[in-house]
């Protein structure tokens, strides 16, 4: 790790780092579901929806596609998982409430006690690819104590286009010297590192399932390293 320094914002990557993404939509997906019939194996229909997040947005990072906000991905890569699970006769109304499912991930239990201490000292804000109404109404569903949404609606890209993390500094009227990035991702940080901000990185081994075999430890040579919220909070007290 590198020498700490002192930061004003805390910027953090939301879906696997703040919220339990996968069992949240597993849970989502069955409840909608089951009731209807269908017995499948829903944590892998949560990570074949999900596994098409990256592929969407980089259509988007090509200039192949138009900035187009998350919610519309989401529902675009929805309609591509009930193909491919053998899924139909859902309504339209059934269809955005089960979209929706992104707008109602549980926070990992140590996030919200952590954050909240975490607020005491530093701006807290998203640095997500997560558009502004489905991280508003994630952290309201959640507790999740936001001072500000941002990331890729306000800067109109996705990480990790330099402009999604330079753009949110911008938007508080910072330097990115002056925030640290907050992620599970050690790709994410490389990102942020590489543009000056500080980085943490906070562990999640169960991210993506039982058989996870990325971002089980640091990789790089990040200012924090902490296996919960509550432990980044305990470091940054100490600095």
């Amino acid at each position: 790790m590198t020498q700490p320094r002192a930061v004003k914002a805390l910027l953090f990557d939301v879906f696997g780092t703040v919220v339990d993404w996968r069992s949240s939509v597993a849970v989502e997906l069955q409840s909608a579901l089951a009731p209807r019939g269908h017995q499948l194996d829903w944590e892998a229909m949560a990570d074949d929806w999900r596994g098409r997040y990256q592929p969407a947005m980089q259509a988007i990072r090509s200039g192949a596609r138009g900035y187009t906000i998350l919610d519309v991905l989401h529902r675009e890569n929805l309609d591509a998982t009930l193909r491919a699970f053998g899924v139909t006769g859902l309504s339209e109304a059934e269809l955005i409430e089960l979209n929706e499912a992104w707008h109602r991930l549980r926070p990992w239990p140590d996030c919200v006690p952590g954050l909240g201490r975490l607020k005491r000292d530093f701006i807290l804000g998203t640095l997500s690819n997560g558009n502004i109404a489905l991280m508003v109404n994630l952290a309201r569903f959640g507790s999740l104590p936001w001072d500000v949404i941002l990331g890729a609606e306000i800067t109109r890209s996705y990480k990790p286009s330099e402009a999604t993390y330079l753009g949110s500094a911008a938007a508080l009227g910072l330097a990115p010297g002056d925030c640290m990035m907050v992620a599970a991702h050690n790709e994410d940080l490389r990102a942020a590192q590489r543009l000056g901000m500080a980085t943490a990185f906070v562990c999640r081994p169960t991210e993506h399932g039982p058989g996870q075999e990325v971002d089980l430890a640091p990789d790089g040579d990040w200012d924090y390293a902490a296996h919960s919220m509550q432990e980044l909070a305990d470091l940054l007290a100490r600095a």
